[in-house]
This record gives C-alpha cells, sequence and structure tokens, in this order.
C-alpha cells in the first residue's frame, strides 16, 4: 500500500509510504482524496516526509486535495518537503496555493 489514513486531533493524515509521487502511486492518492471528502473529512493533511521525486501528476493529485478541502470550506496542508519536492512545488509556482507546514505539529 502507498499510503496510509490516520486520524489526528479530528483531521485526516494521509502518509505517503512511497519515494515517489509520480503516475504510478497519484491516481491512489487521488482516490484517498474523494473517499475522505465524500466521506465529510474536509481537513486533510498529507505527509511527504518519505517522497524524494514528485511529477506533474504529483502535482495534480496535490492539487485535487486542496480544491476538496476548499470545496468542502475544509483545509488541506502539506508537510515533509524534502528539497527537490519543495523544489518542483516552488517551479510550479503551487507553494502561493498550497498550504505548506515545516512538521506535522505546525499542520494542524
Amino acid at each position: 500500500m502507498n499510503f496510509t489514513v490516520e486520524d489526528k486531533n479530528k483531521n485526516k493524515i494521509i502518509r505517503c509510504n512511497n519515494d515517489r509521487l509520480d503516475s504510478i502511486v497519484s491516481p491512489e492518492l487521488k482516490s484517498h482524496f474523494l473517499h475522505l471528502s465524500k466521506s465529510g473529512n474536509n481537513h486533510l493533511v498529507l505527509d511527504l516526509s518519505n517522497v524524494i521525486y514528485c511529477d506533474s501528476s504529483g502535482l495534480s493529485a496535490l492539487l485535487v486535495g486542496n480544491r476538496l478541502a476548499n470545496e468542502n470550506n475544509g483545509k488541506f496542508t502539506i508537510f515533509g518537503l524534502r528539497p527537490s519536492v519543495e523544489k518542483i512545488i516552488s517551479i510550479s509556482q503551487l507553494d502561493t496555493v498550497l498550504n505548506i507546514a515545516s512538521d506535522e505539529d505546525n499542520a494542524f
């Protein structure tokens, strides 16, 4: 399984257990976002601390999570960005769109 979902402080934390967020695993992440959103979970936190590579489909998945949370008056936050992932998010200017926390404690 590429992702695990945990409850913490009335929020859902999705942890990426893969070192790549690419076209192979992104559909699974989008599926988690959709399922959680339809279940009434509108505060989502994504742990990317294991991810060292992210491509455009991974960025697309992040935008899906952000959109679903916003549509439900919730919040979508990511944390644990490694330099390579932080760079691609910055280059694509998604750092101005996404909520990025420095660590898990600051993600809530």
